[in-house]
């Protein structure tokens, strides 16, 4: 059985198993692509349509490094804001709370002493049935960052890592805060226009949000339909799976990007140009600094907006622990391997229909290791 049958009769076996109804893997190895296939389906329901290179994927939490951090990083760079700035010099409506005193280093870290999570849409829609039009307004925004500066810290600041929706979602509105624009036009007009990264886009829950122009796909049927959601009472396509997102207006820190996994490789690559100081967009030095475990948090393998491999590691046994990545809850994950010059993106709609299905943690590490067995080793 030749290489690519190998990785393609494992992609194929998950489709079978219901890992996930379809994925788009996409391998670069030193510049060059090495894999690039797409598998099983973009939508099951209400009808099968197959996956291809095209369809744009609802990237979840990878929302985190590709948008926020990267939006961080690009300010730092340009002497806008340092990474030891307190939150309450940015966002004034955190003075005299706890997690004013954080910074922004913390944020990137997940070492603020937030929480992990918390249902802020319940409370956004319950206001939107009495003031219809609130659900995704810039007030139920400010709504989202009033009720994140009344949280009670799990720990004190800095004590250890707990990851964190709530620390990127102050990070995209600080970003917002600081540059008077959303993370849309920033992101688009300062990183991804100039890689070329398209699509990579967020969708706005309506169309008189006022959070950020959108440029969403033209085509519906190339994004990958997510979950039948029991909240919404529809299947999600080419709207934000992550509740909390969505009521946010579909622009959040935390979560909202789609894109392909072309799209997806781009920013990628760019990472990884200056992890190796060969990038001209992101400064080697900060880039560097980003994707490294950082010390000051004890136990932690995170870096600033990246994780790095610590066992037991969705990208197997074989990166290096120099290699930096991330998951989406969607299906999503972004590995990158600076020593070998590896990055491996696999998109998936594995919460279609439903999110109770998390296969995808034991394959994970699976391919991962297969994909070095195959086009590293025997290469």
């Amino acid at each position: 059985m030749s290489t690519s049958d190998l990785i393609a009769s494992a992609m194929q076996s998950a489709v079978e198993e219901g890992v996930f109804p379809g994925a788009v893997l996409l391998v670069r190895i030193r510049g060059l692509v090495a894999y690039n296939r797409a598998f099983g389906y973009a939508a099951l329901i209400p009808h099968k349509e197959p996956a291809s290179l095209d369809t744009v994927y609802d990237l979840a939490s990878l929302t985190k490094p590709l948008a926020t951090a990267t939006a961080v990083l690009c300010l730092v760079q340009d002497g806008r804001l340092s990474l030891e700035d307190p939150l309450h010099d940015i966002l004034e409506e955190l003075k005299d709370r706890e997690i004013g005193e954080a910074t922004v280093f913390h944020l990137l870290n997940h070492s603020s002493g937030l929480p992990a999570w918390r249902p802020f849409y319940e409370r956004i829609a319950e206001q939107d049935q009495t003031h219809p039009g609130f659900l995704g307004s810039q007030a139920a925004r400010q709504a989202v960052l009033d009720s994140i500066g009344h949280e009670s810290l799990v720990f004190p600041i800095g004590a250890r890592g707990l990851y964190s929706d709530l620390g990127f979602m102050l990070l995209g509105l600080l970003v917002e805060r600081l540059t008077g624009r959303s993370l849309v036009p920033f992101c688009r007009e300062r990183v991804y226009e100039p890689l070329r990264a398209d699509p990579l886009c967020f969708i706005e829950t309506s169309k008189d949000c006022t959070v950020g122009t959108c440029d969403p796909p033209s085509n519906f049927n190339s994004v990958a339909a997510t979950e039948d959601d029991p909240w919404r009472g529809r299947v999600l396509r080419a709207e934000v799976h992550d509740e909390n997102a969505y009521a946010m207006g579909g622009v959040a820190g935390h979560a909202g990007l789609f894109g392909t996994a072309s799209a997806v490789l781009a920013v990628s690559g760019a990472w990884l140009e200056g992890c190796l100081g060969r990038g001209n967009l992101f400064s080697p030095e900060l880039v560097r600094h980003f994707v490294t475990r950082q010390d000051r948090t004890a136990g932690s393998s995170w870096g600033l907006g990246w994780d790095t491999p610590s066992p037991p590691s969705s990208s197997g046994t074989r990166f290096s622990p120099n290699s930096f990545g991330h998951l989406g809850y969607t299906g999503t994950s972004l590995w990158v391997d600076p020593v070998r010059e590896l990055e491996v993106i696999l998109l998936s709609n594995r919460v279609h229909p439903t999110r109770q299905n998390i296969g995808i943690q034991r394959f994970r590490p699976l391919i991962h290791d297969l994909i070095h067995e195959e086009l590293i080793a025997k290469g």
